[in-house]
C-alpha cells in the first residue's frame, strides 16, 4: 500500500522540481544510488522497471526507503499495463509512470488514489489524461517536443502540470528553458544518474550532482 497520497506526491514533485529515475538489477547498488540521491536532497525516485525480475529489486528498494530514508517517495516507471501497475502498487509504489496514455492504468491507480503520470505527446492526449484524473502529465519524449511545446500548451491551459522526461539535462540553460516555459518538474535519468556513475560507483559525486541540480532549479524558479 502506498505511504503517500497522490496529492502529497504531486506536492513534493512541485516543491522539489525534479524526479530522478534509474534502473539497475543489483539490489545493493540500487540502495547506494537511492541513498546518494536522498543525501543530495531528492525526495522522489522513479525506478524504471525495465528488466527481468525488476519487481524483486523494487520491493527491496522500497523496503529500504521506508526503513532508512524517511520522506523518500518511491514510484515505478516504464509501466505498460494495469496488471503491472497493480503488482507494483501491492509492493507500495507511491506513483506510477507510463510511457503512453493507458486508460486501464488510470482506472487501477485511481481506485487506490495513487498518482499516475502518463506519457503524452499531443494536446488531445493531455486533455484525455486530465479527464481521467491525471495530476501531472509526463511529456515524453521531452527532447522531441522541447520547451516551446510546453509554453504553447500552457497558454490556453495554464492549469496543466507538465513533467518532461527525456532530453532534460543538468545544465542551467536546459533547465531554464523548461522551467521558464512553465513545467511543474522534470524527470531526469541518465543525465543525472549516468552509466559512468553506476560503473565507477561514484556515490559521493552523485550526491553532489543531485544537490547542485536541485539548487539550480531553486535558483531558476526564484
Amino acid at each position: 500500500m502506498a505511504q503517500y497520497s497522490r496529492i502529497e506526491v504531486a506536492t513534493v514533485m512541485k516543491e522539489t522540481g525534479m524526479v530522478p529515475l534509474f534502473y539497475h538489477p543489483d539490489n545493493e547498488l540500487g540502495k547506494k544510488v537511492l541513498k546518494a540521491c536522498y543525501d543530495g536532497g531528492a525526495r522522489l525516485m522513479e525506478f524504471t522497471a525495465r528488466g527481468d525480475f525488476a519487481y524483486e529489486v523494487f520491493l527491496e528498494l522500497n523496503k529500504y526507503a521506508i526503513k532508512e530514508l524517511p520522506g523518500m517517495i518511491m514510484g515505478v516507471g516504464s509501466i505498460t499495463d494495469a496488471a503491472a501497475a497493480s503488482l507494483f502498487m501491492q509492493m507500495g509504489a507511491n506513483f506510477i509512470v507510463t510511457p503512453s496514455l493507458r486508460e486501464d492504468i488510470a482506472i487501477v491507480c485511481n481506485r487506490r488514489k495513487v498518482l499516475w503520470s502518463p506519457g503524452c505527446g499531443s494536446l488531445t492526449e493531455i486533455n484525455k489524461a486530465e479527464e481521467l484524473g491525471c495530476e501531472i502529465i509526463k511529456l515524453f519524449p521531452g527532447s522531441t517536443y522541447g520547451p516551446g511545446f510546453v509554453k504553447a500548451i500552457k497558454g490556453p491551459q495554464p492549469w496543466t502540470s507538465i513533467m518532461p522526461t527525456g532530453g532534460v539535462s543538468t545544465e542551467e540553460a536546459n533547465l531554464s528553458g523548461w522551467f521558464d516555459a512553465g513545467v511543474t518538474c522534470v524527470g531526469m535519468g541518465s543525465k543525472l544518474i549516468s552509466k559512468e556513475v553506476l560503473a565507477t560507483k561514484d556515490y559521493d559525486g552523485l550526491t553532489a550532482k543531485v544537490r547542485n541540480t536541485l539548487d539550480l532549479i531553486k535558483k531558476i524558479r526564484s
